[in-house]
């Protein structure tokens, strides 16, 4: 019998499951996306819930796994079914959605020439839609696929439920539920290619019963979810190298020499091989041009193609991508022509500039501070949105981004003009887009703007001339610039639920 989800009771699930009632029609009806949308939102564990979990230590433990497998026999496969999507599978604590995303703009490059038919990405979290997160081809899958997929993944684990005398009302948490459904949808779509982002961690992952993945990789480790996956280096390696596997070639790239120990370790322990990927030469001295264009970014470009390199030979393509020899240039163009909105994005509208990176530690935002200051070359006002809502002391990854500005520009009177702290609520009028939608914050706390007040409180320690500005809202955000004059040049950063927002407020009609 399948154990009982972890972070609700039954009386929690009976609630959720008489509200969906309401939202549910006949079988035989259409089911449209808004109505997936209601439904998986109905999955989303409660601040309360999760800030308990949490802080009893038991979010990730050994029942993970066999739950997870439990719920994709419901839903109709075994794990091994899925080895016929030939899956790469990554993690990481940065940098991990960019290696996908050029990893599978490469692939897409193959695609075109015949030598794959179907490729597939998932990644989380997704920015302004759902459907982001279960890609084709490289496109997000359409509302009416969402939908039908989504609901075929429903109506399997109630169906299921009734055979086996269990409760309809039990369903997945909301990232397993979608990760079922991007293995269905992928099976039933004829992927014969599949890049799988880890969500958290590696072995406790519900994508970790992937079993024979063509490759793996982990992107630059640092310190984060430490309540999931404890507060020290060594154990995050521990619990990223889970997805390691036997028979399958593991890469990483430059990691703290803690780190890496680690995961020789776990390499080893997993009868794998574990290879240290450097930059590539031609991405190195750029001879090929990264479409993100970052200097954070040659690493994660470099892991792509030893992964992309491992896949093929493993589909019977081998190609050489060594060091002494050119990239092919199917790789080339695909590093060329990768997009990933909300890393390393540039948007002009008017006289502002908008650069926007999500990032969620203490070395992504060290990161985002250089690639922003590369880009300050002339004098315009200066603007910083921030959020992190999530986040133990989230005013300390406020310190990182300060300091990393600091080196670049010690010159600068102040680093911003103007510093905006504001919730992830997308609208002033219509609060949360249904897709942006988050029980998992401290509701009290986004109402009374905590955080937001805690974050501008140490900016102003960190950079005293600047306006600072607490808002309810990402819109307020993006009407106080572009209620300032003259050129302005915008930092949006920290969390990537921000990053949607902005986004979906910047230009809600794509």
């Amino acid at each position: 019998m399948l154990p009982r989800h972890s972070l609700t009771g039954r009386a929690s699930r009976l609630a959720a499951y008489s509200t969906l009632l309401k939202y549910r029609t006949m079988a035989s009806a259409v089911r449209t996306y808004d109505d997936a949308i209601r439904s998986l939102n109905s999955l989303q564990s409660n601040f309360a819930v999760l800030d308990a979990v949490r802080k009893s230590g038991k979010m990730m433990n050994d029942q993970a796994i066999p739950e997870m497998v439990a719920w994709a026999r419901r839903v109709g496969y075994n794990p091994s079914d899925f080895n016929r999507l030939n899956i790469i599978h990554v993690a990481g604590t940065k940098g991990k959605g960019s290696t996908c995303a050029f990893a599978s703009s490469i692939l897409s490059e193959y695609r075109r020439a015949g030598v794959l038919q179907k490729t597939g990405l998932y990644t989380s979290p997704h920015l302004r839609a759902v459907r982001e997160r279960i890609q084709i081809n490289g496109e997000p899958i359409s509302e009416e696929t969402f939908a039908k997929y989504f609901f075929e993944v429903w109506d399997r684990i109630e169906e299921s439920a009734k055979t086996e005398g269990l409760d309809r009302a039990d369903k997945p948490a909301y990232f397993r539920f979608l990760t079922l459904m991007a293995f269905h949808t992928y099976m039933r779509e004829g992927v014969d290619t599949a890049i799988f982002e880890v969500g958290v961690g590696g072995e406790y992952d519900s994508t970790n019963i992937i079993q024979n993945p063509t490759a793996t990789g982990i992107t630059s480790l640092g310190i984060d979810h430490v309540g999931v996956l404890g507060n020290t280096i060594e154990s995050i390696a521990w619990n990223k190298a889970g997805i390691f596997k036997n028979g399958s070639p593991g890469f990483t790239v430059d990691q703290p020499p803690s780190a890496m120990e680690v995961l020789k370790q776990r390499a080893e322990e997993k009868g794998t091989s574990l290879q240290l990927v450097r930059v590539h030469p031609e991405i190195q001295n750029g001879a090929v041009q990264l479409g993100l264009k970052a200097d954070f970014q040659l690493g994660n470009a470099s892991l792509a193609v030893a992964l992309v390199e491992a896949h093929l030979k493993a589909l019977g393509h081998p190609v050489n991508v060594s060091s002494e020899a050119p990239l092919p240039e199917g790789f080339k163009r695909g590093l060329q022509n990768v997009e990933w909105a909300g890393r390393c994005q540039v948007i002009q509208q008017a006289n502002i500039e908008w650069n926007i990176d999500g990032a969620h530690t203490m070395e992504s935002l060290d990161a985002a501070g250089k690639w922003f200051a590369d880009k300050l070359d002339k004098p315009r006002k200066r603007v910083l949105i921030f959020n992190q809502q999530k986040r133990d002391a989230p005013e300390n990854l406020l310190g990182a981004l300060a300091a990393s500005l600091k080196r670049q520009i010690a010159d600068a009177d102040s680093l911003f003009d103007h510093a905006m702290f504001c919730t992830n609520i997308t609208w002033k009028e219509q609060g949360y887009k249904p897709d942006l939608m988050s029980v998992g914050s401290d509701t009290a706390a986004v109402t009374a703007l905590t955080v937001q007040k805690a974050l501008a409180s140490a900016w102003h320690d960190a950079d005293q001339k600047a306006q600072t500005h607490v808002l309810k809202t990402v819109e307020e955000a993006v009407d106080m610039v572009r209620s300032l004059e003259g050129d302005v040049q915008v930092l949006v950063t920290g969390s990537l639920h921000l990053v949607g927002g902005f986004l979906e407020v910047l230009d809600p009609q794509t």
